[in-house]
């Protein structure tokens, strides 16, 4: 009889971030997250964990629709106060705007959590592309 051993599963599940190169033109999206659920307050601490340094300390996130599950105004994240809220502008549907004060604002192309991996992996390259063709309906 042969035992196969499976190596543990990570204490964190992976993040699903693709970020676009850093440039000098401004882009429209700067990168694409695909969580895994409408849990704001669950989902944010893990994207905040995996952006880079230089993008400073986020202190508000606005996002996009109705399908993200109620939320708090203010969420407390690694010791500091992310200011949480939701818009309906049909200009930015699926997205999430980051803002850190005196580093930046960053919009990231929010893939619906139930997109297959088939279908989330072409709208997570299409949108870090230099030229994004994308769109998660």
């Amino acid at each position: 009889m042969t035992t196969v051993l499976q190596p543990p599963l990570p204490s964190h599940p992976v993040l699903r971030l693709r970020l676009a190169p850093h440039g000098n033109l401004p882009r429209a999206i700067d990168g694409a997250w695909w969580p895994r659920s409408y849990d704001l307050p669950a989902e944010l601490p893990g994207l905040l964990a995996g952006l880079p340094r230089q993008w400073g300390h986020i202190t508000s996130a606005t996002v996009n629709g109705a399908a993200w599950s109620a939320m708090p105004g203010r969420l407390l994240v690694s010791h500091q106060v992310v200011r949480l809220r939701r818009t309906q502008l049909e200009s930015t549907p699926h997205t999430i705007v980051l803002l850190a004060p005196g580093r930046g604002r960053w919009d990231l192309l929010v893939v619906p959590p139930d997109t297959t991996e088939q279908a989330a992996e072409p709208l997570m390259a299409a949108a870090v592309a230099a030229q994004p063709s994308w769109s998660p309906d």
